[in-house]
Formats: structure tokens, sequence, C-alpha cells
């Protein structure tokens, strides 16, 4: 079997799971073959009216023993079977369409949910190089399009061979010189087939790919806009937009005109079929071989039998396709889950927020040291200000404490629980992050906050806003707490989203807080407000902070200067910052100069 379905086909085959699903497509199968039995009986009732007919006006032909002699009554109750055998077909069609269309939607909906799962899996270094709107192109765009594949097109594909099979045998009783017809005309499709479906696919893959670029091109443009119309960009990123757009465009034409050509030959094909037959027929039917019932007989099997390559011609196209976004799909989870959950993980107790890195080393995405034996205490309660050169690993740093990313060698401890023991949601529970760009999301202020904790009650919301100077903005909105936010929360100021921030990491109430230059861009009014309701989210808990704001420095029990991978100063902020040997009081009139200028300015 492997060797027999293409290697695209057998990855885009091996997403799908069709276990939960098992009473739809039997009921679907089930209709399918009830569906190809009445396309076997239905052109009966046709050859034995037409001979009956035919004999009636005097022609000397055999008749099926059996048949009424009064001509009316025979042509009345066979036109009756005919309509009951048509309303039979239709409603096993129905019910086979309705079966394979709810099994397709039901499949396409549990994978898109497993494929979204597993990208939020993915660690950030993969989600850094990935395209944001090539990654979205596959969850939906792809998505759809493998629909098609999964069921849409590839089950009933199952009943139209089904009905070839046995179409073709039926003929080979009736007419074995005829049935070569039949014969001739599947190999002839068939090798068609085989030639222009890989090149279908090659063009569909090229046509998706390009899509996915476009997509992409298009989000980073939209997410940029501000810079786009204050640079004047527009031209610039429209013609590159432009540009992608004619690739895709050019590999679409090539694709469809492929698959098109495609379903024009097999009609050419089943044309002359058809010729074949009538002429080769109708001549037996002259030297008295077959009945003129018998070749409207064969000629509707013809039919018949031909409509399920027409369908396949079709479907080739469409599969096709579907091959080029189920191999997307199928490298999208491909993509290595880095950071995973032990296998037998460690309940979290009792968390009280002391932080250890016990001789960590590890490298950064370029494989260049980043991190060399390392090592760091953090007690319960103690406020922690991260401080060195750009580029030098803190909020790397930060981040292995909720398992952003994993260390080469050493371990990463909160309290005395190894963070690759626990599991990483119950770690991350105890960890609050607040980064420098405040995220918020396009529903209600209400459970912006609530996503800190989202068993949070209505109370214990509004107390965390209070406590993060929020409120009170928060109720000058339309809506108080029920107003929705736009995209990113862009309807806010810098510092009403940071102060939204905050009541977000208040309502999660953990033990650990991680700064990561909270106060950066804010105005000097947004930042004393700010600051303010740091000091309240940070009163009492273990905290990390990255920051370049002096006056947040100098309020911490404690100074790091990170360089080189080391710890290469520790203390506190008035033994570090009065000695004018550190680096940390270098650093820190340097930023003191740089307000100065700008005070000036």
């Amino acid at each position: 079997m492997r060797s027999v379905i293409p290697a695209p086909l057998r990855r885009t085959l091996a997403l799908i799971d069709l276990r939960e699903h098992r009473l739809l497509i039997i009921v679907g199968l089930l209709a399918l073959i009830g569906d190809v039995a009445f396309r076997i009986l239905e052109p009966w009732p046709m050859k034995i009216a037409v001979d009956t007919v035919t004999r009636a006006l005097g022609a000397d032909i055999a008749v099926a023993t059996g048949t009424p002699e009064d001509v009316t009554t025979t042509l009345v109750m066979w036109a009756l079977i005919l309509a009951g055998i048509v309303a039979g077909r239709a409603v096993c069609n129905y019910i086979s369409t309705i079966a394979f269309a709810k099994t397709g939607v039901k499949v396409v909906t549990r994978l898109r949910t497993r494929v979204f799962d597993h990208i939020q899996s993915l660690s950030l270094q993969y989600h850094s190089r990935a395209s944001i709107g090539d990654t979205s192109q596959r969850l939906v765009g792809d998505m759809g399009r493998l629909q098609e594949v999964a069921v849409t097109a590839g089950l009933p594909l199952i009943g139209n061979l089904a009905t070839v099979v046995v179409l073709f045998i039926v003929v080979m009783v009736l007419n074995p010189v005829l049935s070569l017809v039949v014969v001739a005309t599947a190999a002839l499709y068939l090798l068609i087939s085989s030639v222009a479906a890989p090149q279908i696919t090659a063009a569909s893959r090229a046509t998706r790919k390009g899509e996915g670029r476009l997509v992409g091109d298009a989000a980073e443009a939209l997410a940029a806009i501000r810079v786009v119309q204050a640079y004047g960009l527009e031209d610039t990123i429209a013609s590159s937009f432009a540009a992608g757009n004619q690739k895709a465009l050019t590999a679409n034409i090539r694709a469809r005109r492929l698959a098109a050509r495609l379903e024009r030959s097999t009609d050419v094909l089943v044309g002359l079929a058809t010729a074949v037959v009538l002429g080769f027929g109708g001549w037996q039917v002259m030297q008295g071989m077959m009945t003129p019932g018998d070749i409207v007989l064969f000629m509707m099997y013809l039919k018949t039998a031909m409509k399920p390559l027409r369908d396949m011609a079709k479907y080739t196209g469409r599969i096709a396709r579907a091959q080029a976004s189920g191999e997307r799909i199928a490298d999208l989870m491909d993509e290595p889950v880095d950071i995973a959950d032990p296998a037998e993980p460690r309940d979290m107790i009792g968390v009280e927020g002391t932080v250890t890195y016990d001789r960590i080393s590890a490298r950064d995405g370029h494989g260049r040291p980043l991190f060399t034996d390392l090592g760091l205490t953090i007690p319960a309660g103690q406020r922690v200000g991260l401080l060195g050169p750009s580029g030098a690993g803190k909020s790397t740093l930060a981040g292995y404490l909720v398992r952003l990313a994993d260390v080469d060698t050493g371990a990463v401890r909160l309290d005395h629980y190894d963070t690759r023991d626990v599991r990483r949601d119950e770690l991350r529970q105890q960890v609050s992050i607040l980064f420098q760009e405040s995220v918020l999301f396009a529903t209600t202020v209400r459970e912006n906050i609530r996503y800190g904790r989202l068993t949070a009650t209505d109370d214990e919301v509004i107390d965390a806003a209070r406590r993060a100077g929020a409120h009170d903005f928060i109720m000058a909105l339309p809506d108080g707490y029920d107003s929705v936010l736009g995209n990113r929360g862009d309807t806010l100021s810098g510092g009403q989203r940071q102060r939204l921030a905050i009541a977000r990491s208040m309502v999660r109430d953990s033990a650990v807080v991680v700064l990561d230059e909270p106060t950066t861009g804010l105005d000097p009014a947004s930042r004393a407000l700010v600051e303010e309701s740091l000091h309240e989210l940070t009163r009492g808990r273990t905290t990390l902070a990255i920051t370049h704001d002096i006056s947040m420095i100098r309020s911490l029990d404690r100074l790091l200067w990170l360089e080189d991978g080391q710890i290469v100063e520790d203390g506190t902020p008035a033994e570090l910052l009065t000695d004018p040997d550190t680096r940390i009081s270098a650093w820190a009139r340097t930023q003191e100069d740089a307000v100065h200028q700008k005070e000036l300015l």
C-alpha cells in the first residue's frame, strides 16, 4: 500500500483520524452501496420498455419471460418501478452526501484543534522565525482544502470505484466484447491521470506556498501600518504585495489549467467510448445479436460507468490541491515540541517563591554560548533588578522560570521544584510576567483582567483594577468593565494598557513576578502611575525586574549585573550605585545624563 500511495498523499491521510466517526462513515458507505445497487437497476425498466414497444410494433425479438403481453400495463408498471428506483437512489445519495459532509466537517474541526494546540506548544524560537500570516493560512485556508481530500471527495471516490467495478462485471456478463470498451477507457484515463496528477500537485503546492507568503506579507504590513503610513511606504509595500500576488496567480492558473485539461481529456475519452458502443452495438442489433433494449441498457450502463471517471477527473485536481495543503499542515505538525511536560510530573504545593539557577549553561539561537555555569539564588519575597548590556540574555534568563526555553545543563528551580519536573501550566500559574508591550485581547476589559486567573470573581477583578490604579479610567469607558477593547487595546493609552496588564497580574496572585521593561516608552506622568501600581503588585513577592528606570531600580532590594554569561556584580542599590567603580554606577550615570539631555531639549 505504501508503495502505491504517493508520499504526499500518505502524509495527508496520516493526519486524518476517522475512528471517532465510524457510525457516520458506516451509514454513508451503506447508503453508497444502495446508490450503486440502484444505479445497476435503473436501466432495466428502460430496456424492458423499449423491447416491449419494439415487439408491439412488429419486430421479431425475444422478450424476457414473464413480461405481461399488454403493452400499456407493461409500460405503466415499469415506469412506476423506474420512478421507485430513481427515488431510492436519490434518498441513498442524499444520506451518503450528508453523512460524508458531516464526517468531513467533524474531522477537520478536530484536526484544526489539534494543529492549534500543537502550534501553541511550539517554542518561542519557532514562533520567532515563523510567519504569523502563513501559520494562520495553514490553520484556516489549508484546513478547508484538506476537508476535500479527507471526506468530501475522498470517500465518494470509494462509491465511484465500486460502481465502475460492479458495472464492469455486469457488462462483461451481458456483452464481453463491448465490455472491452469500458476497460480500454478506464485504462486510458488511469494513464492520463498518472501523468497529470503529479503536475497538478506540484502547481497546487506552489500556489499554497505563494498564498501563505502573501498572507504573511499582508499581516506584517497591517501590523506595522503606523510605520508604513508615517514613512510613506504604501507604494513600496503595495509593489511587494503585488509581485507576490502575481506569483501566486501564475501558479494557481497553471494548477487550474492542468486540472481542466484532465477533465476535458476524460470527456473526450467518454465521447469516443460512447461512439464506439453506439456503432458496434447498433451493428449487433442489426445482426440479431442484441435487442434494441440491450443496446439502450448497455448505453445507460456506459454512461453510468463513465460518470465516475468524470468525477475522478474532477476530484483529481481537488485532491492534488488538498495534498499540497495537507503537506503544509503535516510540515507544521512535524515541528518538534522542544518544551514538553514530564511523563510523571510532580505536583507543586505551597510555593513560596525562592528562585534558584543552579550552575546553568545554555546557547543562544545561533549556537553561541549565552550562559556558562551561572549560579544565582533569589530568596522568597526579595525584589531583584537584573541589568546588563543589550544581548546579555536578561529576558532569556527570566524566561527560563516559566520554560519559555530550557537550559542545556544545570537546573532552574522554584523552591525545591525543578521546572522540568512539573507541568508547564502549573509552573506558569506561579509566575506573573509583565512585558514592555502590554498585550490585550479584543474582548471586554473584565475578561482581559480575568485572563490572569480564569476562576477570578467579578469582585476580585474590580479589586485588582483598583489596586493597579485602573478602576477610574475603566469606569470612564462607555460600558465600564464590559467595554470591548479594539485590536491589542490600541484604543487605550500606553499607561492605561500597562495598568490593565498589572491588574491581570494581580488577579493571578502568583508567588513570583517578572517585570520586563514595564515602563519603557511611557511619558513621565504615566510612568509615575505605573510605578505606583508596580510597587503594589510586587509587595511581598519575589520579583525579577529587567528595567532601565533609575527610580524603579533605587526601590529594589538587590541589583545584579549580567555580562558574558555570568553575574559579575551583586549587591544592594545603595552599595552599587554609590561605588563609582561599579558597572551599575557607570550605567546609572549614563542614564541620568540621557534624562538630563531630554529635559534640556
